[in-house]
């Protein structure tokens, strides 16, 4: 036997071998095992026969070749078995391979290292010899290095085919997504207009109290001297009387000039016939025109704090602006407007937070059936310190308006005569230092409180049912009655007057 193989009687190698290492693959041209007599290890055990995975048939030989002599190279890519191998069997090495003995890594694996794909471990051979597995279809000799490079090759193509048409599944599938997303995607500007509002105003809304109040209201321009300015007027007639601000047209009263411009679109030219500084109402008259829409005149005596209003008039040179609020306070003494803002001019007003401002003056209050309640003739001006009818500082929510019951009184005497009767008590007061009531500094001989009894040094602490707090609240108070009417009067101390109040002629043009 040679060094590469183990003896006939079982001889015992130097080191441990593995299976298949150092013994020398034997294939046979027919496939009958080894020659009689001889003692082939491969039968001498479990699993007589060719060890599996193991077969190369990579050459055939019906001899075997002449061993080599001492210390010289294999020939070639097989060496001879000694009498005491196996007959047939050649050990195939690949080229500069390992030398006899060593462990040789081709050998250890099928197929020359790489891994036998698809090969099965049989069962051992007949023990008449060594058989010769094969695939079907495989050349003598396994597979070749090229043979499974094709198959890598093929496996690379196939494993970039389902990288590539993976990633164009992914990139198709997120475009598809994005445009199913924006096909779904509203758009308001895609969308046809809506139906044009064809329905009447609701019965009591701000729109419908518009349209029935604008017609009625005037923008009146004016100028006198080197002032100039503007603001509102109530249409009284259908032939061009209009009841506006004693301050609007004021600056106009002594040659100036008046230019009321309508709703329709219509302007024409004023007079003022009749004007109550002390009021602060004045009626001026259009010329040449005929046609228009009187305005629907209120009453003021039954109003209640919260109820709705809409304020009308132009300000700011803003011809036909509607703003809307409530009643905020009712029976407010108010100094504003006149020719000189004293307690001569003091308004019991209305208050309100409907936007006034600038150029509203003389303009409409209404209720929420478009009927007159006030004239608004005054706003408080922070800027301006205070109270006043001609300041030019915003509408900050607190405005001021004549109650219509007591403007329309004064602008039926104007409009007639060209001047009012005033509502008087007859006496001259002032706050009385307790911080409660008026003081009544002067009686007027014969008048109205000289008659009652009232005497200077009296402290008039009510009016009816109605407070008086200050000496503008008294005046305000007063001016809210007609000429006539009977007033009790409550003193500090607790003392009444009844009091029959008098009237005097104020205005004129």
């Amino acid at each position: 036997m040679t060094e590469n193989s183990p003896g006939a009687g079982g001889g015992h190698p130097e080191r441990p071998q593995q299976a298949g290492e150092g013994q020398e693959p034997q294939t046979t041209s027919e496939g009958t095992g080894t020659d009689s007599g001889a003692t082939s290890p491969w039968a001498s055990g479990p699993g007589a026969g060719t060890p599996p995975g193991s077969a190369y048939g990579a050459a055939s030989a019906s001899s075997a070749a002449p061993a080599p002599s001492p210390g010289e190279p294999p020939a070639g890519a097989a060496s001879s078995a000694s009498s005491d191998a196996p007959q047939g069997v050649s050990s195939a090495q690949p080229a500069g391979g390992a030398p006899q003995g060593e462990h040789n890594p081709w050998q250890s694996a099928p197929y020359g290292g790489f891994p036998q794909y698809g090969a099965q471990q049989m069962p051992p051979g007949p023990p008449g010899g060594p058989t010769t597995l094969a695939m079907p279809g495989q050349p003598p000799g396994g597979p070749s290095r090229r043979g499974l490079g094709v198959r890598r090759s093929v496996a690379g193509v196939a494993l970039l085919a389902l990288v590539v048409g993976g990633l164009a599944g992914v990139g198709g599938g997120y475009l598809g997504y994005r445009m199913a997303e924006q096909s779904t995607a509203v758009n308001a500007l895609d969308r046809p207009l809506p139906a044009k509002q064809t329905s009447n105003a609701p019965a009591g809304s701000v729109e419908q109290v518009a349209q029935k109040v604008l017609p009625s209201v005037v923008q009146l321009q004016v100028r006198g001297g080197t002032e100039a300015g503007e603001g509102s007027g109530i249409v009284l007639s259908s032939d061009g009387l209009i009841l506006t601000n004693n301050h609007v047209v004021e600056v106009a009263a002594n040659g100036g000039q008046i230019q009321a411009v309508f709703q329709d679109g219509r302007q024409a030219a004023a007079q003022v016939v009749g004007r109550d500084p002390t009021s602060d109402l004045a009626v001026v008259k259009a010329q040449n025109v005929t046609g228009l829409t009187p305005a629907d005149l209120g009453r003021s005596d039954d109003l209640r704090v919260g109820q709705q209003v809409v304020a009308i008039g132009s300000p700011f040179d803003l011809n036909g602006t509607v703003t809307s609020g409530i009643v905020s306070a009712l029976n407010r003494p108010v100094r504003a407007g006149g020719e000189t803002g004293n307690q001569a001019t003091v308004l019991d007003a209305i208050q309100t937070d409907a936007a006034i401002n600038p150029g509203n003056s003389g303009g409409p209050l209404v209720n929420m059936q478009g009927q007159v309640i006030g004239i608004n003739s005054a706003i408080y001006s922070p800027n301006q310190g205070g109270l006043g009818g001609q300041s030019q500082a915003g509408s900050v929510g607190i405005g001021f308006a004549i109650p219509i019951n007591q403007a329309r009184r004064i602008a039926d005497e104007l409009a007639k005569g060209g001047s009012a009767t005033q509502t008087v008590l007859g006496v001259s007061v002032q706050d009385d230092p307790s911080g409660n009531g008026a003081s009544v500094n002067n009686v007027t001989p014969g008048g109205a409180a000289d008659k009652a009894g009232i005497k200077a040094g009296d402290v008039i602490i009510k009016l009816d049912d109605r407070r008086i707090p200050d000496s503008d609240a008294l005046v305000a108070a007063v001016r809210s009655h007609n000429p006539g009417d009977t007033v009790t009067l409550t003193l500090a101390g607790g003392g009444t007057k009844q009091v029959t109040l008098g009237g005097q002629p104020v205005g004129g043009r």
